[in-house]
């Protein structure tokens, strides 16, 4: 449309003054370790612990030498108990009033107890009045475990943030389509953090995962009943209440009630698609090191890749929307140390030789390319060399769009952003599904 076009003007006249004005402005690196995960210039979007919308959120510091945070999404539906099993002679209408009567009974847990005082301690500990989910964890009999989504935003290399007012519209519509918790990662930007900084942060993020499921599981296994009133305890158990008391405040209490690391997904947008790419190669070097957590499958949307000989597309839409491939270059410029930059860098090719490990161990790989992206041909080819090693790798590809037309503040409305989460949902369910491949695209 023409909005659309005049828009692309607009943010492209902007983004190149900031990316020139980003080199001219000298950077020591050596005193910008702590980095930073966002722009003053940037509109974000405050944490809300209370169930807006039917999500929850919080925000976690999560690695003190440098600005490494992440963004939780939890959707309210984590509350819910488990699906009921079917009874011998009972009718599906009267398991769906039961199902309905308990939650009217019990709104604050989800699901009924034997003791109503219990239930009533229970519910005062997930929320408070005005819907705050306090972050307790329930009996585990009470909530259900959700998949996890690892979420990397865009904004090539340079700007962006997982806290971002269009990043939070997007976790939140894809947490809710997914009923996934979806952990998106705040990672130091360029040029303060050059590469491999944002990567790292990335792959930092999954072994913090793995270190909270293992302490969830250490917590879980020396005991998790608390101490009740009036009674008299053992030296041991007065022990094991002190354990999981300092444990408590260690474990993160979303992740450890609700998620399911076993079922693990990435998704990158833009540039975070070659973060998403990198960490899964890691997650299949690491193997079983990273039990309980499993990669299961990863999103690529619109993938960040370049490279030194020239696809079709990068020499027929080189002057695209929004993105174009001089601007590019210019993030690439800040985001690769100088004695490192190449087109050819891994970083930015994945297809050059010797890029462990090889590609038939890679996990399901969607990727998501638009019609007017003048980087899709590379992301196309990527998916081609999956598919040919046997590996689940669909192109959705999209018409009449740009890059990042499911993501950018302006476009999130639109039809086509809308149906691109709907597709991806659809996709990512064949792999999370505890149920089997009941889902498929």
């Amino acid at each position: 449309s023409i909005a659309v076009k005049l828009y692309s003007l607009f943010f492209k006249f902007l983004l190149k003054h900031r990316l020139q004005n980003r080199i001219q402005t000298h950077v020591d690196e050596s005193s910008n370790q702590y980095g930073v995960t966002t722009r003053p210039e940037e509109s974000v979007s405050a944490a809300n612990p209370s169930f807006t919308d039917g999500i929850a959120t919080k925000d976690i510091h999560i690695d003190p030498s440098t600005a490494l945070s992440v963004r939780i999404f939890l959707p309210e539906s984590s509350l819910s108990p488990p699906e009921p099993k079917s009874k011998p002679g009972s009718s599906q209408q009267d398991e769906s009033d039961s199902l309905s009567h308990r939650r009217n009974s019990y709104p604050n847990i989800g699901a009924p107890t034997n003791d109503s005082r219990r239930s009533s301690l229970e519910g005062s500990k997930l929320r408070s009045d005005n819907n705050v989910y306090r972050g307790y964890s329930p009996l585990p009999q009470n909530c259900r475990r959700l998949p996890i989504m690892l979420q990397f935003h865009g904004g090539g290399w340079v700007s962006g943030s997982n806290d971002s007012v269009a990043n939070d519209i997007f976790c939140r519509r894809i947490a809710k389509l997914c009923d996934v918790i979806i952990v998106a990662v705040g990672y130091r930007l360029a040029p303060e953090n050059k590469y491999p900084a944002a990567f790292e942060d990335g792959l930092k993020v999954l072994y913090w995962l793995a270190k909270q499921a293992n302490l969830a599981e250490c917590s879980k296994s020396m005991g998790s009943g608390a101490l009740g009133v009036g009674a008299e305890f053992t030296k041991a158990q007065v022990q094991r209440h002190l354990v999981d008391a300092f444990g408590a405040s260690m474990v993160e209490p979303w992740l450890a009630a609700h998620g399911d690391p076993s079922r693990c997904v990435l998704l990158g947008v833009s540039c975070g698609a070659n973060i998403a790419d990198y960490v899964a190669r890691k997650a299949v070097e690491a193997g079983r090191l990273l039990d309980p957590v499993k990669v299961v499958a990863q999103v690529l949307m619109y993938p960040f890749f370049i490279g030194n000989v020239p696809t079709r597309s990068e020499i027929n839409l080189a002057n695209s929307y929004f993105y174009d491939k001089p601007m590019c270059l210019l993030a690439w410029k800040l985001f690769l140390p100088e004695e490192e930059f190449s087109l050819d860098h891994p970083a930015a090719n994945p297809l050059v030789p010797d890029r462990g490990p090889p590609l038939k161990f890679m996990p399901p790989t969607l990727t998501v390319v638009a019609e007017h992206d003048w980087m899709r041909d590379r992301a196309i080819a990527y998916s081609e060399a999956l598919r040919k090693v046997n590996v689940d790798a669909p192109v959705l590809e999209y018409k009449d769009a740009v890059h990042e037309f499911a993501t950018l503040d302006m476009l999130l409305n639109t039809p086509q952003a809308q149906a691109c989460a709907e597709d991806i949902a659809i996709w990512v369910k064949k792999y999370i599904s505890l149920r089997g491949h009941e889902f498929s695209y």
